[in-house]
């Protein structure tokens, strides 16, 4: 069900799935990608993230199609028009979550803005799953020098991602601006081992190579950073994988591949002991 709220003296509007019961032990803020919406989201994931066991489900609508991410560089007019997503979010936790524990999972430039809330409010969620987005270079992130607050942190990432590549640096300069985005970004691993690093984590990463189930034409690793008393940071790498969200449903083909081997919901629901 579609809702709105008011932050600010803004009208902002998120789609709330709950379970069919009414009851729910937490609530997951989900934060689409560039030019998307809560709507195609959830079409864009065969509606996976819809059932996951005991969870509410808030879909939340960007401004103008894009989020007020962590990234320096960002030029849309979410940045331009500095919309407080961070109050918007606090705004949602506040009204749905109804004091229960709150994840936040995000794709793309909805990735970014969880992890702009686990550097800015870690307050508001018990953890964070980042989709095709990585930590900002150092003079490319938004919000620097903020107190840490260890967390949990699953970040999923395709080797072949045409958009935000896996090696980090600077996107391509057709992505540059076509998503008037901009600036340097860390690796997919060099992003685990940055928040491994803030969780206090100096055990050595242990990688997974997970059986492929043959139905796509991908295969997956999974690298874990643990170690005891220390949130947990895990990297599925898909290799092959395009811009993607690994699940059910394969993506546009001009996305590159689609791990439907691994279901990014369930993983995430997994992570975090849904």
């Amino acid at each position: 069900m579609m809702e709105s709220i008011d932050v600010g003296g803004r009208t902002r509007t998120y789609t709330l799935v709950t379970p069919d019961s009414g009851d729910y032990d937490r609530l997951l803020l989900v934060f689409h990608g560039s030019t998307q919406n809560a709507g195609v989201f959830r079409k864009f994931t065969g509606d996976s993230f819809d059932h996951l066991p005991g969870t509410a489900v808030a879909y939340l609508d960007g401004f103008r199609g894009n989020w007020n991410d962590a990234r320096k560089a960002s030029r849309f007019p979410a940045r331009t028009q500095d919309i407080d997503d961070v109050a918007f979010a606090e705004a949602v936790v506040k009204r749905a979550a109804d004091g229960r524990e709150t994840y936040a999972a995000g794709y793309s430039n909805g990735g970014g803005m969880v992890i702009r809330l686990l550097h800015e409010r870690p307050d508001l969620i018990a953890g964070g799953a980042v989709i095709a987005a990585q930590q900002p270079a150092p003079d490319n992130l938004l919000v620097p020098g903020l107190p840490v607050v260890p967390k949990p942190v699953l970040l999923i990432h395709g080797t072949k991602d045409r958009i935000v590549p896996y090696a980090g640096g600077e996107m391509a300069a057709w992505a540059r601006v076509a998503f008037r985005v901009g600036g340097g970004m860390l690796s997919a691993p060099e992003t685990a081992a940055y928040f491994a690093h803030r969780n206090g984590i100096t055990a050595p990463p242990v990688t997974t190579e997970l059986p492929a189930g043959g139905r796509s034409r991908t295969t997956v690793s999974r690298t874990d950073h643990r170690q005891d008393g220390r949130p947990p940071v895990t990297l599925y790498t898909v290799h092959g994988g395009g811009h993607t969200i690994p699940g059910p449903k394969p993506s546009p083909a001009l996305m590159g591949r689609t791990a439907t081997d691994l279901d990014a919901a369930r993983a995430i629901a997994g992570f975090f002991g849904f």
